[in-house]
């Protein structure tokens, strides 16, 4: 894909500020090098990813196309966790190997990352081919004192790292002392020392290590990935705020203590996604997937990255149907507009620099991207020329990527066709109530058919 609006002028007119969670501050970026280094915390590939995650994701999304706009390179580097308590668990329940199981949803991981529109990493590094890394860090903490050996594992001390707390701000008095965890499903109350290692137990996958055969722990993979494939010190690490401790909390303890220098200069967080007020969970029945959102949408699943758009990444959002169906609507009439106008324009138009400029100071300060698309809205209402509304609109969408670039195309999306399809054979049965039903609804993603003696005829019409 083509990122349009490369230039310096953000980085030299309209800085980029970004909410430091480390400082609790908006600060503004700048980075290490030449080369931002970004580093996302990927899935778990023991089920479907659910929309809280592909909130998450998008915003990570929006923040690389941030800094790509504004003429940064960047090095980004998610990680893949195929080993883990949920893997294990998921490929007895199963009963097949946690390999084919973690397979078969990071293949579904990738299909759906299409789909949405969302920008591949540079690189996604699999937990399980770099146990090497992570042995070495382990290592090194157990030479320095930061780690010990215990009965069924290697523990990390946290007693003796004293930042411990620096990004989760939460007291060491809630520490308790001796305590372990061993377990992936941790506390999120209170500071125990956790596990980098854990000795084999049964017939789990485990890797030799010079202090046991084992499997590693879910917090040192990161790091270790991190550090791999980025340096020692990074420009951005980013997650869901529900990682914020202790994960990350974790992740800085253990690289910090291994290297002696500051793992990342920024911390990025996403809010939580919650569904008609309430948390998601399988036990409410509210822990939906992109398959069942996009046949709520008729397969327009882009209709759930726009309404991500509509909320502040470090705000709440709540997802209803209502909501989806609003953002389905306004994406509709977005698509048909941008279609329409290059119908009826056969030159190039220019970018209109006011609108431009207002949208760079939204998306530069702090990714607002409610303002960006109230900023893309008030330009489709504009009284400017039709082609440098769409060319306009085109330099926006390398940051908001809501595929209008795709819409240049004189093709007719595959839901269309099917809809065509499906309507010439009610037609054929005589079944005219319901294929006027899909007429209409092909009328509202801005195709219109025409019924002729050769067959249906379509076209894209305002």
């Amino acid at each position: 894909m083509i990122m349009r609006g490369k230039n310096d002028s953000g980085r030299g007119l309209i800085k980029l500020k970004l909410y430091n969670y480390l400082t609790k501050k908006i600060e503004e970026f700048k980075s290490i090098g030449q080369t931002v280094g970004l580093y996302t915390c990927g899935p778990t590939v023991y089920d479907f990813v659910h929309i809280g995650n592909w909130r998450t994701f998008i915003f990570e999304d929006i923040l690389k196309r941030v800094l790509l706009f504004n003429g940064y390179k960047v090095k980004h580097v998610m990680n893949i966790t195929d080993i883990d308590d949920k893997i294990i668990k998921g490929s007895r329940e199963q009963g097949i190997g946690f390999r084919e199981l973690a397979q078969k949803y990071e293949k579904a991981f990738f299909e759906d990352l299409e789909k949405l529109n969302i920008f591949r990493a540079d690189l996604y590094p699999r937990a399980t081919n770099n146990i090497s890394s992570m042995i070495q860090i382990i290592e090194l903490l157990l030479k320095k004192g930061f780690a010990y050996k215990g009965n069924d594992g290697v523990y990390f001390a946290v007693e003796k790292f004293k930042d411990y707390g620096k990004l989760s701000g939460l007291s060491k008095r809630n520490l308790k002392k001796g305590a372990r965890i061993d377990s992936d499903q941790y506390n999120k109350e209170s500071w125990s020392d956790f596990a980098l290692w854990k000795f084999q137990k049964g017939d789990e996958a485990s890797w030799d290590a010079p202090f046991g055969k084992g499997r590693p722990g879910w917090h040192i993979e990161c790091s270790a990935m991190a550090q791999e494939y980025l340096g020692a010190t990074i420009d951005i690490h980013t997650g869901g705020v529900d990682l914020l401790f202790p994960h990350h909390e974790n992740e800085i303890a253990q690289s910090e203590a291994a290297t002696g220098k500051q793992f990342v200069n920024f911390w990025l967080e996403g809010e939580h996604l919650l569904v008609e007020g309430e948390k998601m969970s399988k036990s409410l029945g509210n822990f939906y997937t992109l398959e069942q959102v996009s046949s709520w949408t008729k397969d327009h699943p882009l209709a759930l990255r726009y309404l991500f758009l509509t909320a502040h990444y470090r705000s709440k959002l709540n997802f209803t149907r209502g909501s989806l169906d609003s953002s389905l609507r306004a994406l509709i009439t977005l698509q048909v507009s941008v279609k329409n106008w290059k119908a009826t324009i056969s030159n190039k138009g220019n970018i209109v620099n006011k609108f431009r400029d207002e949208f760079l100071n939204a998306i530069n300060n702090d990714l607002d991207m409610p303002k960006a698309v109230a900023i893309l809205w008030k330009l489709v209402k504009s009284k400017e020329l039709n082609e440098d509304k769409l060319e306009t609109i085109l330099d926006f969408d390398s940051v908001l990527g809501l595929g209008f670039a795709d819409l240049q195309k004189d093709e007719l999306p595959e839901r269309a066709k099917k809809l065509i399809d499906k309507r010439e054979q009610l037609r054929s049965e005589g079944k005219f109530e319901e294929s006027d039903k899909l007429r209409k609804e092909l009328q509202e993603m801005g195709v219109f058919v025409e019924d002729t003696p050769s067959g249906p005829k379509w076209k894209f019409k305002k």
